[in-house]
């Protein structure tokens, strides 16, 4: 692929960070608390096998982390999706995955600023969303002008807390268990199993809802160039991140639904996790657990918007979009500000303009192209072209790609409409550009 050279110090991004770095930035993406928007979805889809959802989902995406893993250590530079697929199959098909992606890291940013606005709302009713909004745009791009250490100190703070009062909700659940009149394994271990209420074909819809756990690990090899050792630390952190997230997950899906057994009597299945709170814990985990998510959701804001302002830069550094205004980095700080700026201001728009619950059905679209397009990329280069055919070689790719397509098929009617509108838009833009010309 063309570009300019990347240990230029006027292009190139400062490698500073490490292991930890990347795991809890990938962790911040996709929260420590990620489970609990979804679990009442889940739970009704699953017949309240959760746990069990959640732990599939888990292995499914762990197929393609690895599929990352292995492209990051092939081809060590930021771009993500983007860089793999162009490097290993087509710079064209590179774009479209690059493009696919961009529209799941841009929306991941507005449904972050819509949900902290209302959920700064059911605090102070009184404020309206028209000025909330504006804030946490903004919020989330100061942030992210202050530099990648910053970045990576206020994700490890966000950790941190968020992994508090996930511990202060345990030790709840726990409380709350001892003073249950039995406690019998078969109750321990129903959410697991219930063979009451099993269906595979229920749990296999649960499964396709619980992947969104896990959505943002890919964001970790955006930072490939900001790496002290990339070939070797992308790989070990994005499947870390994964199994990281799964164990947390398993662990806070499980004591909810030891709470909460009853799948379809939740005051309100999008906020179900909340309620499961007050049970334990009365109104002060009730309003603990709302402040938690709320700031949950504003690292991984801030943390998606830096994702989709570097892939933006790798783009523009490659001339796929204008270089001049994508492809520059502030001197001082190393940062591609024209991106991070754009990105706020895009993200401002859509919070006015969309809905919280459209937004997170469009996300999903690009996000799955990309994945599939990144396990054809891994199975393409250490299998077809560099002929490595052993197991770990191939099996990784293709049941990713299985996995990513099967739930891609089961995506809305709108969010695929809407979703191949975009992608008819990259296309157009790709051929006026002459992209899909390019040889290797």
């Amino acid at each position: 692929m063309t570009g300019v050279d990347t240990t230029s110090s006027a292009a190139s991004l400062r490698r500073v960070l490490r292991l930890r770095d990347l795991i809890f930035y990938g962790i911040i993406i996709i929260q420590p608390t990620a489970p609990m928007p979804v679990f009442g979805i889940v739970s009704r889809q699953a017949r309240g096998h959760v746990v069990t959802a959640v732990l599939i989902a888990m292995v499914a995406m762990l197929f393609t982390a690895i599929s990352y893993g292995r492209m990051a250590r092939a081809f060590p530079s930021a771009g993500s999706a983007y860089s793999y697929v162009g490097a290993a199959l087509h710079p064209g098909l590179g774009f479209l995955a690059g493009w696919s992606i961009i529209l799941d890291y841009m929306l991941n940013p507005v449904i972050c600023t819509v949900w902290c606005s209302k959920a700064v709302q059911n605090f102070v009713p009184g404020i309206p969303f028209w000025i909330l909004a504006p804030l946490f745009a903004t919020l989330f791009t100061w942030l992210n002008l202050r530099g990648i250490q910053t970045s990576a100190r206020v994700n490890r703070w966000l950790t941190f807390v968020m992994g508090a009062v996930i511990l202060l909700f345990l030790i709840w659940t726990v409380n709350y268990m001892l003073h249950q009149p039995s406690i019998t394994g078969t109750k321990l271990l129903r959410p697991f199993y219930d063979p009451d209420t099993f269906s595979w074909r229920l749990l296999s819809s649960g499964t396709a809802i619980a992947v969104l756990t896990y959505i943002g690990f890919d964001s970790v090899s955006t930072l490939a160039e900001e790496v002290e050792d990339p070939r070797r630390t992308v790989l070990l952190a994005t499947v870390f991140t994964c199994l990281i997230t799964g164990v947390l997950a398993s662990v806070e899906v499980y004591a909810a639904q030891l709470i909460w057994p009853d799948y379809q009597n939740f005051p309100d299945v999008d906020t179900a996790f909340v309620w499961v709170g007050k049970r334990a814990g009365g109104p002060v985990l009730f309003a603990v657990l709302n402040l938690t998510l709320l700031l949950a959701t504003v690292g991984s804001g801030f943390a998606s918007q830096l994702a989709a302002a570097r892939l933006l830069f790798s783009m523009g550094r490659d001339n796929v979009l204008p270089k001049r205004f994508f492809g520059t980095l502030d001197p001082a700080r190393s940062i591609p500000q024209n991106n991070i700026l754009l990105i706020g201001f895009l993200t401002l728009v859509g919070a006015l303009l969309l809905s919280y619950e459209l937004g997170a059905e469009l996300l999903n679209f690009g996000a799955f192209i990309a994945f599939m397009g990144v396990n054809l990329a891994a199975f393409a280069h250490y299998c077809v072209r560099l002929r490595q055919r052993t197991w770990t070689d191939w099996v990784p790719p293709v049941a990713g790609f299985v996995v990513c397509l099967f739930i891609w098929l089961h995506l809305s009617i709108l969010a695929k409409i809407a979703g191949a509108s975009w992608l008819v838009v990259g296309v157009a833009y790709g051929l006026a550009k002459g992209l899909f010309k390019r040889a290797r």
